[in-house]
């Protein structure tokens, strides 16, 4: 598949379904959120999401604060395997860090990531255990003009709490062909 193959909206034309679901992130995102914590801790910024000519992966732009820790990263997603259902997400930070994650669609505008307590190191808690996960449902809104991410922490793998609540407000058009 060529650029020009692509359709306007960003949705690669004949792409196999995995594939064309990336097309429902792509759009320029204000952020804002908080950490669950004791106090909270805020979270702002914007979240750019767009497909790389072809339509096999999908660039995300991280601009945010963190309480007052300014994280910048860039995340590849794409490289779909059809055994787990999930694309790999690839992470690369301000901080030098660079971290991984599963990204699986699930129902229409619901996506599921899961990573390692390396993800998003400004905002894990100071007693993050190595070995723990964290995981989020992301559920784009039927109109494309929300989204939403509810981020859930594990220090064992099996006890689950809550870590991150984010909304996303789109601030440009929705893709043309969504």
């Amino acid at each position: 598949m060529t650029p020009a193959d692509s359709m306007p909206g960003g949705r690669p034309q004949g792409a196999d379904p995995p594939l064309s679901r990336l097309g429902e992130l792509v759009g320029h995102w204000r952020s804002e959120g908080y950490l669950v914590d004791d106090p909270s801790v805020r979270v702002v910024g914007t979240d750019t999401y767009e497909l790389l000519a072809g339509g096999f992966f999908l660039v995300h732009h991280v601009d945010v604060v963190v309480g007052t820790k300014p994280v910048r990263a860039i995340e590849i997603i794409g490289d779909y395997d059809a055994d787990s259902g999930s694309f790999a997400a690839t992470a690369y930070d301000n901080d030098g860090n660079i971290t991984g994650m599963r990204a699986r669609p699930g129902e229409p505008g619901v996506w599921t990531f899961v990573g390692g307590s390396d993800v998003a190191s400004a905002a894990q808690p100071d007693d993050a255990a190595p070995e723990g996960l964290v995981r989020s449902t992301l559920t784009v809104a039927a109109d494309r003009r929300r989204m939403t991410a509810r981020w859930e922490r594990s220090d064992d793998g099996a006890t689950w709490q809550p870590w991150m609540d984010m909304t996303f407000t789109r601030t440009g058009s929705e893709p043309a062909d969504a």
